[in-house]
């Protein structure tokens, strides 16, 4: 009887276990580690690919974190998260423009986006503020118009620095900068652990973002916090406590854009260039369905949602094709990676249940 029940208690604990973390991700986290298993057997470097994962998990995770205070204040997933992307390079841009380099150039780019940040995330907040239940199909709008509008300003603004604009004409930005000089591996060399000859642990990339991470946990749990997630949770209680929801949405919708910002900096300090015209496109769904895969839904979002969602999704998507190319033989990483990412995609935005808190 008593084994019986030590059984039973330890069934009862497994399955709490499961519908805590999610059987989806509990899925997924078991196809990355089978694909960690396979890699040594078809000839890839395990180390190497470990290395990837945490590195494209150190550029991504900041972006990834951007979605959360526009949840909590449910605002929903946002989609226009390009909007805070465009400040971010607006101020990257010009830091180089201005000819700041290394560590002064970094900060001088955060320095430089803030106020396009809180700009845009100002009367991108009042516009949401317009069209409460529709957030998430105006937020599309919103970021695909800004990418669009800017796809013209690259052009027109007038930038001098021989290092961002067309040799021939003297004037536009090109598709792709180099920042290297600049604030290439600001971050990600502080600290930096040494694994392989060309490859280390970004320790100072990691670091920033468990920063910017504790001080998003803080601020959920002050007042302002805790108002904000009431108000996603419930207006109408919300709004008879006495608080302003319009104004917590609004604050919540800034923090969002000026986390994109900054996001985006982290990732062009880690992965080496800036990237123009319609590439912010492409880091729109991967960010939202990474926070999803994670745990959240479209009200509820934390901290564990964020690293959880974004280690499995690039985890996914950085080893698929390397393990299938060794396997078979061929180059085809770019069609699996394509192939992978937006199956993940709409799995994340297809999908109904509540993971970790």
């Amino acid at each position: 009887m008593e084994h019986s029940a030590t059984i039973d208690t330890r069934r009862s604990t497994f399955q709490v276990l499961i519908r805590r973390f999610g059987l989806p991700r509990l899925i997924i986290a078991g196809f990355l580690l089978l694909l960690f298993i396979m890699a040594p057997f078809v000839g890839a470097n395990l180390t190497v690919q470990i290395l990837n994962v945490i590195n494209r998990f150190s550029w991504n995770a900041v972006l990834v974190l951007a979605l959360v205070p526009m949840i909590h204040s449910g605002c929903g997933l946002n989609f226009g998260v390009p909007l805070g992307i465009v400040a971010g390079l607006l101020g990257g841009t010009l830091s180089i423009e201005l000819g700041f380099e290394g560590v002064p150039s970094f900060i001088m780019a955060i320095v430089l986006a803030t106020p396009f940040a809180l700009l845009l995330g100002t009367g991108y907040g009042a516009l949401l503020n317009k069209i409460k239940g529709g957030e998430m199909m105006i937020t599309t709008y919103v970021g695909l118009s800004a990418i669009s509008f800017m796809c013209m300003m690259w052009l027109l603004l007038p930038y001098s620095s021989p290092t961002m604009v067309y040799g021939l004409s003297g004037s536009g930005l090109r598709p792709t900068i180099s920042v290297e000089g600049f604030y290439d591996q600001v971050l990600a060399g502080f600290l930096e652990i040494p694994v392989t000859a060309d490859q280390s642990i970004p320790t100072g990339t990691l670091l920033f973002f468990a920063l910017l991470a504790f001080l998003m946990w803080a601020f959920l749990h002050t007042k302002t916090g805790t108002a904000m997630t009431a108000v996603g949770s419930n207006p109408s209680f919300a709004r008879a406590s006495g608080i302003n929801v319009d104004r917590m949405r609004l604050l919540s919708v800034i923090m969002s854009t000026w986390l994109a910002a900054i996001g985006i900096l982290v990732y062009q300090q880690g992965f080496g260039f800036i990237q123009l015209y319609t590439a912010p496109n492409n880091l729109t769904l991967p960010t939202v369905a990474a926070i999803l895969i994670g745990g959240a839904s479209i009200n509820k979002a934390s901290i564990p949602n964020v690293i959880i969602g974004t280690i499995l999704f690039q985890g996914i998507v950085t080893m698929t094709p390397t393990v299938l190319n060794s396997m078979i033989h061929m180059d085809m990483s770019e069609v699996i990676r394509i192939i992978v990412s937006n199956g993940m995609i709409l799995y994340a935005l297809t999908r109904k249940t509540e993971g970790l808190r």
